[in-house]
């Protein structure tokens, strides 16, 4: 049986990028005609307001009907490149639809399969700020560190002036690289690139530290479920770790 892959968008950016590497990743496993797969995306700009407010299941709402819609397309799993996304995703509600993979911990695993132990946190306030990759990364034993205040406000800034929209100029990608040189000062020996739309301007060739790129890992773990290199998540909403 083939299986179908869907991607929940939360950010179209995001979800184009991680449709590429979906396809990148099949084409490096030597799979020309890549398994199924669909794309549902309802723009972030209708949650944004929740989001601020903290509202987390209202946002979990729109994003279950992303689910119900890829479930409807066929999809037997998705996966979400989208950071923030996890926060609503985790919070109370029925199970979803169809199971997910869980990008943060994607991310946690490839953290601790490479050894790191002190990974800096690049995405918006509401990723840095949340409790997704102390959680994840402290359950593998691993320091989660976030920039502080000023670069903190910097990378959630740029995020959604430039980066959501696709816009990426040598000043944005100057100033990650900054930010990333202070995590390195701070002891960090990784960075995790948590919003899908980072590494647009980032990329191991201009990054001071190693990356975890998100977007990557998570669509890598899409092709491995796709092709049956691994088995179907089991994970439906609600805490990370609670299967």
């Amino acid at each position: 049986m083939e299986i179908h892959v869907g991607i929940l968008g939360h950010s179209i950016e995001g979800a184009a990028l991680c449709l590429r590497e979906y396809a990148i990743s099949c084409t490096a496993k030597g799979i020309a005609a890549h398994p199924d797969v669909s794309l549902d995306c309802i723009a972030i700009e209708h949650s944004m307001d929740d989001w601020r407010a903290g509202r987390h299941e209202a946002v979990r709402t729109r994003l279950a009907l992303s689910v119900d819609r890829l479930a409807a397309a066929g999809a037997d799993f998705f996966a979400c490149p989208a950071n923030t996304a996890h926060a609503a995703l985790e919070s109370p509600g029925p199970p979803l639809a169809v199971p997910g993979l869980h990008i943060i911990e994607e991310v946690a695993d490839a953290a601790a399969r490479q050894g790191y132990l002190k990974v800096g946190v690049l995405g918006t306030a509401f990723t840095m700020a949340g409790d997704g990759y102390r959680a994840s990364l402290g359950r593998r034993g691993i320091e989660a560190v976030a920039p502080d205040a000023d670069d903190f406000d910097a990378v959630h800034r740029m995020i959604f002036t430039d980066l959501v929209h696709g816009i990426v100029s040598p000043q944005t990608v100057s100033a990650f690289t900054r930010v990333i040189d202070r995590l390195a000062g701070r002891g960090c020996d990784a960075v995790a690139l948590a919003f899908t739309e980072i590494p647009l301007a980032v990329n191991a060739d201009t990054s001071p530290l190693p990356i975890l790129d998100s977007c990557r890992l998570l669509a890598e773990a899409a092709a491995d479920v796709a092709l049956q290199a691994r088995p179907l998540p089991h994970w439906r909403g609600g805490p990370a770790n609670a299967d």
